[in-house]
């Protein structure tokens, strides 16, 4: 059975003072909830440990927020796959939309980040979604699943349960305008149907589908409430303790 997740991701904000201080917000604020959701935190690379350390004997779970392909060398900057494990991290973030369009990454790449995510017992979070154009053109299904079946249907059927997806329309991510309910559905319902016929209705089942565009307290609830939709990958507001931990409490 699918799990429902919420999980934060920071991008390039907080320094060591304020990620201990928002991870302990959020593990008081949480304390009293009844939880079968998992809770995921994503810090910048340089403070993950430190947020590792801060979240035990808590529910909260950390993450990387991206990954080098390569197991080790000479890439100045970057970070591989046994670094993250090393410290106690087992889920990243890959294929974000900022990644795609700052930096280049292509499903082709991305594919690779995931064998190796894969191969290191990392679970892969994995990001996706049109930009406006293609919703305005119409051409939105079939860019998700152009990107789906480059980056992801190579995989064999076993993997799948280390595979977490997270649906996001890029045109609704630090714009203020958000999916409505429906178009979320109808999309994530549209990604469930993709896997059953590429492997098998149970994969489909079982797989978590995240909603990634502008979730906040005010609209979760709504999102949150449609078949297809078990959770969401949070930007601007997972920097706010009152403002994830009300989303957390949506679901």
């Amino acid at each position: 059975m699918r799990k429902n997740i919420v999980a934060g991701n920071w991008k390039m904000n907080n320094n060591a003072a304020q990620t201990l201080a928002l991870i302990n917000g959020i593990k008081e604020a949480i304390q009293t909830f009844d939880l079968t959701t998992r809770v995921i935190v994503s810090p910048t690379f340089v403070n993950l440990s430190l947020a590792v350390t801060a979240a035990e004997e808590s529910v909260i779970e950390v993450a990387g927020q991206n990954m080098h392909q390569a197991t080790n060398g000479a890439y100045t900057g970057e970070i591989s796959a046994d670094m993250l494990t090393n410290i106690g991290i087992k889920s990243v973030i890959l294929g974000h939309s900022e990644r795609r369009t700052y930096f280049g990454e292509n499903d082709e790449l991305l594919a690779k980040k995931v064998n190796t995510a894969l191969e290191n017992n990392l679970e892969a979070i994995f990001c996706f979604g049109e930009q406006l154009e293609d919703r305005k053109s119409g051409n939105h299904f079939a860019v998700v699943e152009s990107q789906l079946k480059n980056a992801l249907f190579h995989l064999e059927a076993s993997a799948w349960p280390s595979i977490v997806l997270a649906y996001e329309p890029v045109w609704a991510i630090g714009t203020g305008e958000t999916a409505s309910p429906e178009q979320a559905q109808e999309m994530h319902a549209f990604i469930r149907n993709l896997i059953k016929e590429r492997y098998t209705n149970e994969i489909a089942e079982n797989v978590s589908i995240l909603y990634g565009g502008s979730v906040k307290p005010g609209n979760a609830v709504e999102i949150f409430s449609k078949e297809d939709v078990d959770g969401g990958l949070i930007g601007g507001a997972a920097l706010k303790v009152e403002d994830f931990t009300a989303i957390i409490k949506a679901i």
